[in-house]
């Protein structure tokens, strides 16, 4: 078994992927086991958790790359006015439910509570699947500068 204390800084990504594939709530741990779809056993033993689509481990044939399962959300699109966008999110956070808002979408989890209340606003949305990371909000243009110890993200 490999252990992984963290991402590669840097990777060589002229070398073929291999995925492993995880939920959304053990990518959220920072200790835990996975098994690549090439049979390769991983422990994790991170400072922070992996996000998907980093890559973790590389050998002299593969780089590996944690890759998060899709579920089941509730998608609604942002072609709306910002102050409706907001409330849309804070009706959804008033259930105590997660959210993760992208550019174009909001999405949240798939559950009747979240539908009920879309459709008792009259908003528009559909169910689909998608890599969910709650927390994710919309920030336009992220800033490309170090920001130093004394600002946390």
């Amino acid at each position: 078994m490999q252990l992984v204390s963290g991402p590669l800084a840097s990777a060589d990504s002229s070398l073929p992927e291999i995925a492993l594939r995880v939920e959304r709530l053990t990518l959220a741990k920072r200790i835990w086991r996975g098994t690549a779809e090439d049979g390769t056993e991983f422990g994790f033993e991170l400072e922070k958790p992996l996000k998907h689509g980093e890559t973790f481990f590389q050998s002299a044939t593969a780089r590996y790359m944690v890759q998060q399962h899709p579920e089941a959300v509730v998608e609604i699109s942002l072609d709306v006015a910002p102050s409706a966008a907001a409330g849309i999110g804070w009706a959804i956070g008033n259930l105590h439910l997660e959210l993760s808002a992208e550019l174009t979408r909001l999405l949240a989890p798939d559950e009747p509570a979240v539908r009920q209340l879309l459709d008792r606003l009259n908003v528009p949305f559909k169910q689909t699947t998608a890599i969910f990371r709650p927390g994710r909000f919309a920030r336009g243009v992220q800033p490309t500068h170090d920001l130093g110890p004394s600002h946390k993200h």
